[in-house]
């Protein structure tokens, strides 16, 4: 499967983004489905990911309360919402796919190595005022 992150861009605190993850190659309906980010200088982090069938999610700390993520499989799409973005967010934004992540296992803190087998490109998102 390959995978095509997009929506990034620059804001100002407080403000919302979406992020979008295309798929083609394969059915996206057989894939767990993780956003990591990695900020310069950081280690890659998990930040929230949905199972097969979109009825589990999981989220980093972090984003708790801020952050949706959703898919639509009909479309081949996983969507990030990022609201009240904080400077801290700013990273470069990576969809990942694998048939049998543990979704839990992908945002724990300091687990930012976690294996998925197909990664796309990322894409900038940059919160400054």
């Amino acid at each position: 499967v390959q995978l095509q992150a997009s929506g990034g861009g620059l804001v100002q605190p407080g403000s919302s983004l979406r992020l979008s993850c295309a798929a083609s190659g394969s059915a996206l309906d057989d894939y767990v489905i993780a956003w990591f980010r990695q900020a310069p200088g950081k280690a890659r982090e998990g930040v929230s990911c949905i199972t097969t069938s979109g009825s589990n999610t999981e989220y980093t700390g972090s984003v708790k309360g801020r952050f949706t993520i959703s898919r639509d499989n009909a479309k081949n799409m996983v969507y990030l919402q990022m609201n009240s973005l904080k400077p801290e967010d700013t990273a470069v934004y990576y969809c990942t796919a694998d048939k049998w992540a543990d979704c839990s296992r992908t945002v724990i803190p300091g687990n930012g190595n976690y294996h998925m087998d197909y990664s796309g490109k990322g894409t900038q998102v940059t919160v400054s005022s």
